[in-house]
């Protein structure tokens, strides 16, 4: 093996599969804000795991910081998948070499894989055996490998891979036929992988999609190191034909020829036996198997020849029981619905294969398989490719039927050999289907090494021009015998072609090949080998083979019941079918800026309808007579005509049957096939009248009393698919039926709707009891795949929810006569639980309009008057929840024969649709291009800073937004430096205000520029300076007048040297506003006390004050550079045209030196207190402050600033 894995530990933890020249790195990304990725007890459903990958040649990488993880090596990876939110690489680690199909086409059989996990340590200890107890992941995460309790997460997945029934090979394209890969020139092409085949496809995607991305020469590199594996399921096995027991003996090589039988299983609808039956929407129906046997001689020549079984492709079900009577099978969908996907399968395989005979082994006598043989018939006789059609001159159709009851053909005494009179009905068939051959010449001359020669080397002889499908009940054990039988017949045409007769060793060698896979594929699907293959192999029946049938017939209805739903489970959890499952993201990291960019482009991929809806639902009280009536009031009444004619209709009965002891543990469909009927009568009889389009019922479902019929209209069958139904029942705990729900999911284009009708618990005071309902079957119903109610776009509730009005029976009557609604609604419970959020949390109801529906007098509109006296109440209500529902109406129907009105409610609903294609089409256009705008990026970075979102490209939701930042990348920095601004003042002389906050969101009267006049004042100013704002329309900027120059002396400022209209206003200078302030003189404070001065002020301290003057005298000068702001004062003030104080001469350091406060403090005077910076002036001891930092010579910088 080639190929190493590699680990580096740290600085993150990363991957490496490489192999002589080239690897490919896979890293974990730690998510946002949770750089240890420890799960704290949040819910982790549906958390999508980023990962990193790169792929380049061991010279552009550095891989000394990676060790060995595995000495032996691996044989490729099956992919990437997610386990409770963490990330899990597979690859192979044992293999066997199991068949040869030609000359350097080899096929292995996967006997053992390893899941190495990307962003834990605790699960390396299964890697060698032993525990590192310094591994910060083994305390923290509250797992003990050493405990026996403890299970790796992939535990069961490693034992289905590990199961021998995968195989892949690294040599030619293992999921397609010999005849669709005659010209492949690719092992591993992704455009020609059959995914219907392709096991590990959901683990693989992330890795297919980004070598599809990758430029034609990487490609090709990556696909010739075999690092990627595409495997199948089913069985592959080669046998060697000596050359005295060859067939072909007029070819004379003397060299063993090979027989080689490749099933391949299809991953569809995938399951086991009673888990999956049947068909889906899309055409896939259980238990698909392509069987291709392929024949080749070392002449060169090779013959090759597919059939196909299948489930019957109908909708049907089989419950799994311990008694076989208990296995009862039930068909799901009527004709009309089934037919839609019935053409889908047959129209797939008449793409794929050409002409289709169907060979029936069902009983025509027997329950449930007639059934199914008859429905069978008739959707055969109703497909298109039935018609007789014209072709070349002579007609024929596309799709024939055999039916041949295998069971009545072999119980005579001929056993199982009478099988062999199915050849009689195929024969011609056979005939004409013809067979694959090719001549591999110079293909084998040249070896396969030559992509142009095995193009080229390869001549097609003849092609197979149709296909057997066979099919039992399981299309296990009478489906194999008949296949064997089939792929004999094409040998035989093909060696009578060349006048060849086979010995019978070739024969027995044919036959244990066919029975080695009949086992093999039963094992898959029924869980043990199949039966009679003890005929299959010998051609014969003995007494070992009947006991062995029976102790496998015995095993299989022990696994069926108590083992398949685990299996099924993780056969869904390989395949990435449960709902909770995401799938590993690749982003390199393009692909998130692809993602964000289709969602905010949805609508040019597209498109959105409206589709009407009509919800009813009726409580019949066991009135089965009901049936009779006329239902047109309800179903079809006179509302809106795009409401009457609804494209769904939902309707949902309570107490279908009525609930006695003996109904309440089972279901008789009976009654609900009658209701169906009539349904079903009304709504067409109704839409013939208006010439409407009638309507088909899609599906139904009963829980004893309670059913649900969804009725559609044909047109819009081709856009609903994946139609589901469940049950849950709440009654006696959840083991009765008389309580509980029914509900039908389906996917109507690419919206998701849920129907539910439901009947809680009676009695007035239950409430509790009935919101405990709610719950049970809000969380308890499961459709397939684990999907639930409220895994859906559009949820409608409709039926009988029992609650109550809270008020007494007089009192209700009274409020019924007098039309009060509103009081009867403010007490009835539901709404009160709603409010309260004890049920039914986040879903909506219209306003009621109409009376309550319950308890009338049969027969009449009389409520009840019983000895019980019920008190009225809306029991019968229809809920909502999704922003795509719109409701229309809510009301009742007047029809009298059960003791509750029926009620109905009509919705628009929008729904999308999405074109595929055009989606595709614009993810490569926005990878190639944003490709193209940041380059490249690796996943091999060895900084453990780096910040994996400062990879992802981050783009503006808006235009005129800048894009999100992160802890890293801050959109206000560009490369790492600080931001420039592009903002400019008006005009020159305009400067920023400093007395605005520092933070721009504060509110604030400053305004945003001031002016400062730097011309020198010729004599000062004898009129009080005034604030103002420009005239200009784009200007916002604030005047202050021409400050006094620095060498003027600076009069005094105390109080009693001024007059009275001289003495200074209390305002604050550094709160000046641009508008003017109108504060009459009569609310202003009056002048404060002059208090002692203190000590710091005597003359002793003057004198060693005036040492500093140069100080002071340069303080001066930048104060007498900062503008002024000063208010206006009122026009009626006297001190209005007066011009501010004189400044004070006296020459003393407004802020004393460090030596000055010394001084101070030895005479015990008191000390000052700290400056404040960047503060306003403060008034102290009545003397202003001229020593602040706000003025206009210290404009701050533009970069934001923390301010503490």
């Amino acid at each position: 093996m080639s190929l190493q894995v590699l680990i580096r530990e740290h600085p993150r933890r990363s991957f490496a599969l490489v192999t002589k020249t080239h690897a490919l790195i896979l890293r974990h990304s730690l998510p946002s804000n949770n750089a240890d990725n420890i799960n704290y007890g949040t819910n982790t459903k549906g958390l999508a795991s980023k990962c990193m990958v790169e792929f380049a040649t061991l010279e552009n990488v550095d891989l000394s910081e990676y060790r060995v993880l595995r000495a032996s090596g691996v044989h490729g990876t099956l992919g990437l998948i997610n386990i409770n939110a963490d990330v899990f690489l597979c690859v192979i680690t044992s293999a066997q070499n199991v068949a040869t199909v030609r000359p350097n086409e080899t096929v292995q059989r996967i006997l053992a894989v390893e899941f190495f996990c990307l962003n834990k340590e605790i699960y390396d200890y299964e890697l060698h055996g032993e525990i590192d107890p310094y591994s910060p992941d083994f305390p923290d995460h509250g797992h003990n490998p050493q405990d026996p309790a403890f299970e790796h997460p992939c535990h069961e997945l490693k034992k289905i891979l590990g199961s021998g029934t995968f195989y892949y090979s690294v040599d030619f394209d293992l999921t397609n036929r010999l005849q669709s890969r005659s010209s492949e020139q690719s092992a591993f092409d992704v455009d020609n992988l059959d995914e219907g085949f392709l096991w590990n496809s959901y683990m693989i995607n992330p890795l297919i999609k980004f070598r599809s991305r990758l430029a034609k020469q990487e490609k090709e590199i990556l696909d010739s190191s075999r690092i990627l594996t595409s495997a199948i399921r089913g069985f592959v096995s080669s046998i060697t034909i000596p050359a005295s027991a060859s067939p072909l003996r007029a070819l004379k090589t003397n060299l063993p020829s090979t027989l080689t039988l490749i099933s391949r299983l299809s991953c569809r609808r995938a399951g086991t036996r009673f888990n999956s039956r049947g068909i889906d929407d899309d055409g896939n129906v259980a238990n698909f198997v392509e069987t291709e046997t392929v024949f080749y001689h070392p002449s060169s020549l090779c013959f090759s020849y597919a059939q196909v079984r299948g489930s019957v492709p109908l909708f049907w079900e089989q419950a799994a029981g311990l008694l076989p009577g208990q296995q009862k099978i039930q068909i799901t969908r009527s004709p009309e619905a089934t037919q839609p996907a019935f053409d889908k399968h047959f129209e797939s395989l008449e793409m794929d294969y050409g002409t289709i005979h169907i060979l029936n082994l069902l009983s025509v006598s027997k329950p449930g398989e007639a059934e199914l043989t008859a429905r069978y018939n008739y959707h055969v006789q109703h497909s298109p490719l039935n018609q007789v059609v014209d072709l070349n001159g002579t007609s024929d159709n596309r799709l024939l039927e055999s039916q041949f009851d295998f069971h009545a053909e072999t119980k005579g005494p001929g056993g199982y050999e009478a099988a062999s009179m199915v050849r009689r009905l195929i024969q011609n068939r056979a005939d004409g289907f013809a067979y694959f051959l090719c001549d591999d010449g110079d293909r084998v001359r040249n070896g396969y090494q030559n992509e142009t020669a095995s193009r080229v080397g390869t001549v097609v002889i003849l092609q197979q021009e149709g296909v057997f499908r066979t099919n039992c009940l399981d299309c296990l054990d009478r489906t194999n015998l008949i296949q064997t039988i089939i792929s004999q017949m094409a040998l035989e045409l093909f060696l009578r072609h060349r006048n060849e007769h086979p010995t019978a060793d070739f024969w027995v060698r044919h036959s244990s090949l066919w029975a080695d896979n009949g086992d093999a594929l039963s094992k898959i699907y029924a869980g043990t080998g199949a039966l009679k293959s003890s005929f299959t192999r010998h051609g014969k029946m003995s007494l070992a083979g009947a006991i062995a049938d029976a102790r496998k017939s015995a095993t299989r209805m022990y696994i069926n019941n108590f083992a398949d739903k685990g299996r099924q489970n993780t056969i869904d959890i390989l395949l990435g079918r449960l709902v909770d499952q995401s799938p590993v993201h690749l982003y390199d990291p393009i692909a998130d800026y692809v993602n964000a960019e289709l969602k905010r482009r949805a609508t040019e991929y597209s498109t959105s309808d409206v589709v009407h809806v009509w919800v009813g639902t009726f409580n019949l009280n066991g009135r089965g007579g009901g049936v009779k009536e006329n239902l047109s009031a309800w179903l079809w009444p006179e509302i809106n005509r795009a409401q009457q004619e609804p494209g769904i209709v939902a309707v949902g009965f309570q107490e279908i049957v009525e609930l006695s002891p003996q109904q309440i543990m089972s279901t008789d469909p009976v009654r609900r096939k009658t209701w169906e009927s009539a349904v079903r009568q009304t709504l067409n009889d109704s839409a013939r009248k208006r010439s409407s389009e009638e309507y088909i019922l899609l599906r139904s479902g009963q829980l004893v009393g309670a059913a649900l019929m969804i009725f559609v209209k044909a047109s819009i069958l081709d856009k609903i698919k994946n139609v589901e139904g469940s049950v849950k029942k709440t009654g006696m705990s959840g083991m009765a039926g008389n309580k509980g729900a029914v509900a039908i999911r389906m996917d109507y284009a690419n919206t998701r709707i849920c129907f539910v009708t439901a009947h809680f618990a009676a009695g007035f005071a239950n409430y509790d009891e009935r919101n405990r309902d709610y719950h049970t079957i809000s969380h308890g119903l499961r459709f397939q795949r684990n999907r639930s109610i409220e895994d859906h776009d559009a949820i409608i509730w409709l039926g009988d929810f029992n609650y109550r009005i809270g008020l007494s029976d007089h009192k209700v009557r009274q409020l019924i006569k007098a039309g009060d609604l509103d009081t009867m609604y403010h007490n009835d419970q539901l709404n009160v639980q709603m409010v309260q959020g004890h049920t039914f949390p986040y879903y909506s109801e219209s306003r009621v309009t109409f009376l309550p529906t319950y308890k009338y007098d049969n027969g009449t509109d009389n409520y009840d008057t019983s000895e019980k006296a019920r008190i009225p109440a809306w029991c019968d209500r229809v809920l909502r929840k999704g922003d795509i529902l719109k409701q229309i109406n809510y009301s009742t129907a007047p029809l009298r024969f059960s003791d509750h009105r029926p009620v109905y409610a009509t919705f628009q609903c929008t729904v999308s649709d999405v074109d595929e294609i055009t989606k595709e089409a614009l993810s490569r256009k926005l990878y190639a291009k944003r490709k193209a705008d940041i380059g490249d990026t690796t996943a091999n970075a060895g900084d453990e800073d780096i910040d994996d979102e400062d990879l992802i490209g981050y783009e503006s939701i808006a235009p005129e937004l800048p894009p999100a930042s992160s802890d890293r990348r801050k959109w206000w920095l560009d490369n790492g430096l600080p931001a420039r601004s592009d903002v400019r003042p008006p005009h020159g002389k305009a400067v920023l205000n400093a007395n605005r906050p520092s933070n721009p969101f504060t509110p604030t009267d400053e305004p945003d520029w001031v002016v400062i006049d730097k011309t020198p004042p010729r004599e000062p100013p004898k009129a009080s300076p005034t604030s103002y704002r420009t005239n200009s329309a784009n200007e916002n900027v604030h005047k202050s007048p021409v400050p006094f120059e620095s060498s003027q002396p600076i009069p005094s400022k105390d109080p009693r040297n001024l007059t009275g209209a001289q003495a200074p206003t209390n305002e604050s200078r550094s709160g000046a506003s641009s508008q003017a302030s109108t504060v009459p003189a009569s609310s202003r404070k009056p002048v404060p006390p002059v208090p002692k001065k203190p000590a710091l002020l005597s003359e002793s301290s003057g004198r060693r004050a005036s040492q500093d003057s140069s100080n002071a005298t340069t303080d001066r000068t930048a104060s007498a550079t900062r503008p002024t702001v000063l208010r206006r004062a009122p026009s009626n003030d006297p001190r209005a045209g007066v011009p501010p104080p004189p400044q004070r001469t006296t020459q003393i350091p407004l802020r004393p030196s460090p030596q000055s406060q010394q001084l101070s403090a030895a005479a015990d005077g008191p000390p000052l207190p700290p400056r404040r910076t960047n503060t306003a002036a403060q008034s102290t001891d009545g003397l202003m402050d001229d020593d602040d930092d706000g003025g206009a010579s210290s404009i701050p910088s533009l970069q934001p600033t923390r301010r503490s």
